[in-house]
This record gives C-alpha cells, sequence and structure tokens, in this order.
C-alpha cells in the first residue's frame, strides 16, 4: 500500500521561508518522479514543482521559480520542497505525488495526470 504523507506545513508571515516534508512508502521511491501541487480556496489544483527519479531533473511552475527548491533524498525516501520568499498568494493546501518516470523527460511531470499516488495534503497559510 503506497502512503504518502506530507508535514511541514503552517502559519508564516510574508517574506518568510518554510520546508514541506513528504515522506512515501509502499512504493520503490528511486524509481518514481514526485512532484507538489497546491489547491487555494476557491481554485483548482495547481502544478508546483517536480523532480526525476534522480533528482538529477527538476522542472518548476513560473509563480515559483526562484523562490522554491524541490530536493529528494532516496535513501530516506523523502522529498522536500524549500519555500522561500513566501507571498499571501502561496497560500494553498499543498500535496506531493508520485508518478511512474517511463519518458525520462521531467517537463510532461507538470500534468496531475501523470500521477499515480498522491499524499493528504498540508496547509500553508502566508499572512500579510
Amino acid at each position: 500500500q503506497v502512503q504518502l504523507v506530507e508535514s511541514g506545513g503552517g502559519l508564516v508571515q510574508a517574506g518568510g521561508s518554510r520546508r514541506l516534508s513528504c515522506a512515501a512508502s509502499g512504493l520503490s521511491f528511486s524509481a518514481y518522479a514526485m512532484g507538489w501541487f497546491r489547491q487555494a480556496p476557491g481554485k483548482e489544483r495547481e502544478f508546483v514543482v517536480a523532480i526525476s527519479p534522480s533528482g538529477a531533473s527538476t522542472v518548476y511552475a513560473n509563480p515559483v521559480k526562484g523562490r522554491f527548491t524541490i530536493s529528494r533524498d532516496n535513501a530516506k525516501n523523502t522529498v522536500y520542497l524549500q519555500m522561500n520568499s513566501l507571498k499571501p498568494e502561496d497560500t494553498a493546501v499543498y500535496y506531493c505525488a508520485a508518478a511512474p518516470y517511463p519518458e525520462n523527460d521531467i517537463s510532461l511531470y507538470s500534468r496531475p495526470g501523470r500521477y499515480s499516488n498522491w499524499g493528504q495534503g498540508t496547509q500553508v497559510t502566508v499572512s500579510s
């Protein structure tokens, strides 16, 4: 049974930082691309960032480029999202997701349909 468990959410002031973690179990973690998505109230779920199984390749959504950094530790079956210079518009529930990686092209992994497994999400609230 695959489980993805996010942690690290909370309340942070604008301009601050937060690091999210996603611990995976029940899958061959080092064979999966991992992504972070977010969903704000009243909005659709949107792509944030994805990382290839080895960690060598990443792709970021434009709104977070230069502020967010994804990384992974395959020995710990964990993916991280370091969020800096947070803005009120970053307020959302953040989800991690896992996807098989047959095409070896991380640019394809901005689409939610690529992902086979999802976590329950962690709330990040940025106050102004």
